[in-house]
């Protein structure tokens, strides 16, 4: 099992930056992929970003490539969301996730923290 706490969340401007972080416990990280998902109110859960633990192979939804870095620090067992050029729809409760390497569903997530871009 693991569990995952994120913070970091706040109100930015839009252009400005912020970044999130995950703090994770439980398990063999090695063995999991670490994931960033959002929702914005009335608007499904959309991926944003993930990276492998062991590797640090990254991937990126295109509404947020070239602008969001997710990163993890071994050492912290934490995953980090910077986020640069914000935009008013990045506006979303942002979650943490992680899955094991071998599935696809992601069945562990953090208890969310709002992220606010104002225009």
């Amino acid at each position: 099992q693991v569990q995952l706490v994120e913070s970091g969340g706040g109100l930015v401007q839009a252009g400005g930056s912020l970044r999130l972080s995950c703090a994770a416990s439980g398990g063999t990280l090695s063995n999991y992929v670490m994931a960033w998902f959002r929702q914005a109110p009335g608007k499904e859960r959309e991926f944003v970003a993930t990276i492998n633990w062991g590797g640090g192979s990254t991937n990126y939804a295109d509404s947020v490539k070239g602008r969001f870095t997710i990163s993890r620090d071994t050492a912290k067992n934490s995953v980090y969301l910077q986020m640069n050029s914000l935009k008013p729809e990045d506006t979303a409760v942002y979650y943490c996730a992680a899955r094991i390497v071998i599935t696809r569903t992601y069945a562990y997530w953090g208890q969310g923290t709002q992220v606010t871009v104002s225009s």
